[in-house]
């Protein structure tokens, strides 16, 4: 990949712009999006040339997406550099995309919320307002945690086929409620 296409480097200005809403630096966004879109796997100066990102940032960057599970290091006969890819199945990178964010952002979250359920029963237990809406979102973080770990050990065949079902859930749920 010598150059970005007009469409190319418009997909990647988003990718970051998405990225920066979900709580990723900008740069680290943007790489994921260029390595997505490149027919084959790049170096590190390659990337920090078409990005025009210093190739320090670049270093940085590939290593928070190799953290993430979503980058790899590939080598390429006859280069001693190293290459980036990343994963190209788009339900394989969403399955991990989540798995890290449950991981980073929902786990740590219950752990809290139970601390703060036992806290409260043992230092303000007449608070019955603040117990009752902590224990309220412990439920259904925990439900929703639950939920996920259902999905997580589905082939991803299957929920490929339940994600094409759509509008028919609804249908199928309000036949039955």
């Amino acid at each position: 990949m010598k150059s970005l296409s007009a469409s190319q480097a418009k997909f990647i200005l988003h990718w970051g712009e998405l990225g920066t809403r979900w709580g990723l630096n900008r740069t680290v966004a943007q790489i994921h999006a260029l390595l997505y879109l490149s027919p084959e796997p790049l170096p590190a100066d390659e990337i920090s040339t078409l990005l025009s990102v210093a190739r320090s940032n670049v270093s940085t960057s590939l290593r928070e997406l190799q953290a993430w599970g979503v980058v790899r290091v590939v080598h390429v006969m006859g280069d001693r550099r190293d290459h980036f890819d990343t994963i190209h199945d788009v339900w394989e990178m969403f399955t991990i995309i989540v798995e890290e964010r449950k991981r980073r952002e929902i786990d740590p979250t219950i752990a809290v919320l139970r601390e703060c359920a036992d806290e409260i029963e043992r230092t303000t237990p007449e608070d019955k307002e603040t117990r009752k809406r902590i224990k309220d979102l412990l439920a259904f973080f925990e439900q929703a945690a639950s939920v996920y770990s259902e999905f997580q050990g589905m082939p991803g065949g299957v929920l490929r086929q339940i994600w094409k079902l759509k509008g028919n859930l609804k249908k199928l749920f309000a036949a039955g409620g």
